[in-house]
């Protein structure tokens, strides 16, 4: 699973997802992209569910980018456990995703192709998504 080498902070607050995406959301390295259409947290699990899914669908042709790195720890404390004594321990890393995100990219095969294994891969995710061409997204 994804997950960064080290952090300078294990424990963080939950934040915000308000507005738009700016980072990220323009296609950089390929073709066709699935992009965000909700905000949300996507797991590593997620991502790599869904990576697997678009690979096994093209059968190892074409190549495929992932936009997204899951930075963020998300805590839980134990089961029956008192309130009180502090944050719990780093349980799962979590990618924070804005409406507009480029998450996956993909580019070196036929657009049928490319659109069935994007439309795979974002029924691993837990946001909605649409599947953009390059020419359809504005710079």
């Amino acid at each position: 699973m994804l997950m960064p080498k080290r952090v300078k902070r294990r424990r963080v607050h939950r934040g915000r997802m308000k507005g738009k995406a700016i980072a990220g959301s323009v296609i950089a390295y390929g073709e066709y992209a699935l992009v965000s259409a909700d905000p949300g947290w996507i797991t590593s699990n997620q991502i790599e569910a869904a990576r697997i899914a678009m690979t096994r669908y093209i059968k190892r042709g074409g190549k495929v980018w992932i936009d997204i790195f899951p930075h963020k720890p998300v805590t839980k404390k134990p089961a029956e456990t008192r309130m009180g004594s502090g944050k719990g321990s780093p349980e799962y890393w979590v990618a924070v995703v804005k409406p507009g995100r480029v998450m996956f990219e993909m580019a070196g095969v036929a657009e049928d192709v490319a659109r069935e294994a994007l439309r795979l891969a974002s029924h691993k995710l837990p946001v909605k998504c649409k599947i953009v061409k390059k020419e359809e997204v504005k710079a």
